[in-house]
């Protein structure tokens, strides 16, 4: 039986040696730890932040990672393949992922494989998605604000309602989006190679209503 006096939330839960196995971590802050002697066998481990933290020497059989963060600091025991373990970071094997409404703000997810993801509504503000493949991605309400998108492919994406302001677009693929209806793009680096080509897509597309931002497609693309 939960005793709900000694119960602490999992986002609050501080990995020492010796703590009883299974860990339940979820949306723990654990970057920058040395986690060495740290048993993780079997750990739920989804939404921790790892980014920074040295895993090296830990047993991470069975651990779910979900959604866990991690960067080119993270440290992971050797042979153990972390860009397919559901966890999100640089490299980060994620095509055809459900990562719908999940926050990847400020994420450095440069080289990762994002074919086919679902990602509508997920928040990948200030995000570096420089040279990402998004073909065929879902990215309906998806929020990159002030992202890094240089030379990204977005062909074959749903970008409905996206929210693209301030965002760095240089030499990124927006060409062949499957739909832009209501997409924000004011304030945005690097669209004049593309803005001729987007501001010719349907009047349906382009005169959408963002009832976040108070702009259609259009205006956004004008100015």
């Amino acid at each position: 039986m939960l005793d709900l006096l000694q119960w602490q939330p999992p986002e609050d839960l501080l990995p020492t040696v010796g703590c009883a196995a299974p860990l339940d971590g979820r949306g723990a802050d654990w970057s920058g730890r040395d986690l060495a002697g740290v048993d993780l066998r079997g750990a739920v481990l989804c939404r921790v932040d790892l980014r920074g933290a040295d895993l090296s020497a830990c047993d991470l059989d069975g651990a779910d990672l979900r959604l866990a963060r991690f960067d080119v600091f993270t440290r992971f025991p050797e042979g153990f393949d972390h860009r397919s373990s559901g966890a999100v970071g640089p490299g980060a094997k994620l095509n055809g992922a459900f990562l719908n409404s999940a926050d990847l703000r400020g994420l450095d997810l440069r080289g990762c494989n994002l074919m086919g993801a679902y990602l509508s509504g997920a928040d990948l503000s200030g995000s570096l998605l420089d040279g990402v493949r998004l073909v065929g991605a879902d990215l309906r309400f998806a929020v990159l604000r002030g992202a890094s998108c240089v030379g990204a492919s977005f062909s074959g994406c749903q970008l409905d309602f996206a929210d693209f302001r301030a965002a760095d677009l240089s030499s990124a693929r927006l060409e062949g989006a499957e739909t832009l209806a209501g997409a924000d793009f004011c304030g945005c680096v690097g669209l004049d190679a593309e803005r001729s080509a987007l501001l010719s897509r349907p009047y349906k597309e382009l005169d959408t209503w963002n009832p976040l931002t108070r702009e259609t497609t259009r205006t956004s693309l004008e100015t």
